[in-house]
């Protein structure tokens, strides 16, 4: 839990998701500590994919604004679309809304909890509800609400297909992968 709670005082887009990759890596060792190995295998390969994702529309929104304060961003989803649809579909494979990649993977590791240790699931289902809170508290911040900072509202733009293209693809991968993955026996 400390990896949430620092996510949760937390203002820095960056850390932020570095702090939700230390709890997803715990997620995984919870899977191979409960003897659900493909389970952990499985959600690392879906991180791989949605949270690679983030971190791009994470720089996409640093690259706009200049600066990596949350505090400084808002309303940008007017003026960056596709960043912030992409991270929307970021932010929900983390936190692991059906359909998307995340529900999958951790769903496979906190059924393995469950059947070796139902302490260890209670544990997993709160970071779960832990993550999605701060992950839309991230979002909220960023792409919500009023500008916080006018001056780099004004000058906020999306970014050229350089960046946005990637992004398209990592988003589009993070909402199919953990149904491919389970329909394909690849981690079963």
């Amino acid at each position: 839990f400390t990896a949430a709670s620092m996510a949760l005082t937390c203002f820095d887009l960056k850390r932020v998701l570095a702090f939700s990759t230390v709890s997803q890596l715990g997620y995984m060792m919870m899977g191979l500590g409960v003897g659900g190995f493909t389970a952990g295998m499985f959600h690392l390969t879906t991180h791989a994919y949605f949270k690679a994702l983030l971190f791009l529309a994470a720089g996409s929104v640093i690259h706009a604004v200049h600066t990596n304060e949350m505090r400084d961003m808002g309303a940008l989803r007017h003026k960056m679309p596709i960043t912030y649809i992409t991270f929307l579909l970021g932010t929900l494979a983390l936190a692991g809304i059906p359909p998307f990649s995340g529900f999958y993977s951790k769903d496979e590791v906190l059924a393995a909890a469950l059947a070796r240790n139902p302490y260890l699931f209670a544990i997993g289902a709160m970071a779960a509800a832990m993550t999605a809170f701060y992950m839309a508290r991230a979002l909220v911040m960023t792409f919500h609400g009023k500008p916080k900072h006018e001056h780099k509202y004004a000058h906020a733009h999306e970014n050229p297909w350089m960046m946005t293209v990637p992004l398209m693809l990592l988003a589009a991968v993070s909402v199919v992968s953990g149904w491919v993955l389970t329909r394909n026996d690849m981690f079963e």
